[in-house]
């Protein structure tokens, strides 16, 4: 980018003389083409020519100089070359691959991981959701994608619940909050069938009879339900 930069400055320079005087600037031009190429003529007597760098620098801020129909006559490469030098010049300016390689997040710290790899272990209903909401809380910035990748390179399954509960720990820890609802019937000495609807508590094992019906819809389960009838704890 650097480079690039020298050069369109050293081709605004050249140009200052034609815009001063506007005469004899291509033929001055010429004369430094000639001049630069004799010096690199004797620089290389024996072998091939070879231009370098600074060569190519000097020859294609020079063409800026010199019309374009005169570039066969006047520079040693072909006009194609000239303009190849000039397009690799312009485009060391938005040449950025050095800064590419410098750019994504920065790496996690080594004792953040283990952090995150400590709540996973000891909380294992935790996803790595649950596990970033913690992290900010404790005032680590963390992205929940960074966490997952940790999660999942330690080997640990990022998604919550990842070893358990199973179905007898899930109905202990939530036993004070589930009821069993359901119907039996019963028929009386002359042939009547009743329904009566009935709910358990998981945690405590009692049988609740909120109601005994001969028909039982839905407007009237639903009634049961919301606990308006009398309950008769067995």
């Amino acid at each position: 980018m650097i480079l690039s930069m020298l050069y369109k400055v050293t081709r605004g320079l050249l140009s200052v003389p034609g815009v001063l005087l506007r005469r004899n600037t291509a033929r001055d031009a010429e004369l430094l083409v000639l001049r630069h190429e004799n010096a690199v003529l004797r620089r290389q007597i024996a072998g091939a020519v070879r231009y370098e760098s600074a060569d190519r620098f000097w020859l294609a801020s020079l063409s800026s100089l010199i019309p374009r129909h005169r570039w066969r006559d006047v520079f040693p490469v072909t006009p194609g070359t000239l303009l190849a030098w000039h397009r690799r010049f312009i485009a060391a300016k938005w040449d950025y691959s050095a800064r590419r390689a410098r750019t994504g997040r920065p790496p996690t710290k080594a004792a953040l991981k283990k952090l995150i790899l400590q709540l996973a272990r000891e909380n294992a209903q935790w996803g790595h959701r649950r596990i970033q909401g913690e992290l900010v809380r404790l005032g680590h910035p963390i992205a929940a994608s960074t966490v997952w990748e940790i999660l999942h390179a330690a080997g640990i399954d990022p998604a919550p619940r990842r070893t358990g509960p199973t179905w007898k720990e899930f109905l202990t820890n939530q036993a004070q909050g589930i009821i069993a609802a359901d119907f039996f019937h019963l028929d009386t000495a002359l042939g009547r069938r009743l329904y009566a609807m009935a709910f358990i508590e998981h945690a405590t094992r009692r049988l609740h009879i909120t109601g005994v019906t001969a028909n039982p819809t839905r407007d009237w389960a639903v009634q049961q339900a919301a606990g308006s009838s009398d309950e008769r704890p067995l």
